[in-house]
């Protein structure tokens, strides 16, 4: 039956999403299913039930006027679109993960490529070669990191037709990337979360080992009260911000395969995801589609500028916030 489904969707698929439409697709479908149910009670094998359903019922022209779609299917010029098939979706799919993951971690060296500075710095003045191999360790960290995001972008470079140029899926496909978002999404919202607490929770190791320091220091046990508590704070924001990028790669692909189809079609409502935004404001709009790549390069600038990497990294969450109050303000999403 799954079948005579899918082969009754692909019929209907580029045809106008009115209710006209959508009501001659379930009245045929329920044609189709009655007829089907009907060969299985006369003792037809499933195959052949889904054979013969088909061959009777499966051309719009010779049913146009039984369903009166006439008008429809004789004005109506379907759009050209470039089909994206299932294993293309599942590519797709695989590559962002990848990408957020590469993207992830490369923001994750820049974030941690000040501990060698710090540990350089628990060095007596005199080992001056320490301090040396602290800046040129955090240096070497920044250049992979770059390296990173320009082989991510340039991997990426092979899926850019999804937003150039007018795609769209079938309903098998889009039965497919709806099943596996869901699947998902429980790995995703606990990536998330891990990632969020984590970068909560970076101070805490600092605060705790300055503490203990503090009373060991008034004791006299220890002069210094070390690196160690900065260092776990680099540390537990690198692997939250790695986690909360990388969390996002999948979910990423979802939303576009998902939302490919020309909501004006009847395919449009394979699934009914929020659309990207738009900017009525040619310049807004152009700003917002590199918000993120402007809040990073701020936020590199000012860590590195000011070394408050235990307060930087709260340009995030703030820029979600501002970015979410953007939208709501000044956008309006659209479906392709």
């Amino acid at each position: 039956m799954e079948t005579i489904k899918n082969y009754l969707e692909s019929m209907f698929a580029n045809l106008p999403n009115t209710p006209e439409v959508l009501r001659a697709k379930q009245e045929l479908l329920q044609m189709m299913e009655d007829k089907y149910a009907e060969l299985i009670e006369e003792g037809k094998t499933e195959n052949d039930a889904v054979g013969t359903v088909i061959s009777e019922f499966g051309n719009l022209d010779e049913l146009k006027e039984t369903l009166k779609l006439d008008p429809v299917i004789e004005e109506y010029e379907a759009p050209e679109t470039r089909k994206v098939s299932l294993e293309d979706a599942k590519a797709y799919i695989n590559a962002e993960a990848k990408n957020s993951l590469l993207i992830g971690f490369g923001v994750m060296l820049c974030i941690m490529s000040v501990i060698p500075t710090i540990i350089a710095s628990a060095f007596d003045e005199r080992f001056v070669i320490a301090e040396t191999i602290g800046v040129s360790l955090m240096f070497v960290m920044i250049a992979f990191a770059v390296g990173i995001f320009i082989i991510s972008g340039n991997e990426m470079k092979l899926w850019k037709f999804l937003k150039k140029e007018p795609c769209s899926i079938d309903y098998a496909t889009g039965d497919y990337v709806y099943s596996e978002r869901l699947n998902n999404n429980t790995s995703r919202v606990l990536q998330l979360t891990i990632g969020i607490i984590l970068c909560i929770i970076s101070v805490v190791p600092t605060i705790v080992i300055e503490g203990v320091a503090s009373v060991m220091k008034h004791v006299g046990l220890i002069s210094s009260s070390g690196v160690l508590g900065p260092t776990l704070l680099f540390v537990f924001v690198g692997l939250g911000v790695l986690l909360i990028i990388s969390s996002g790669g999948k979910e990423k692909a979802y939303h576009v395969l998902l939302s490919l189809n020309d909501r004006e079609t009847v395919a449009g409502n394979y699934e009914s995801v929020r659309g990207d935004v738009r900017y009525e404001n040619e310049t807004l709009d152009k700003f917002m589609a590199i918000y993120w790549k402007a809040i990073l390069c701020i936020y590199l600038i000012w860590s590195f500028t000011t070394f408050q990497w235990g307060a930087t990294w709260l340009i995030w969450p703030i820029a979600g916030i501002v970015k979410g109050i953007i939208e709501k303000n000044y956008g309006k999403r659209e479906r392709r």
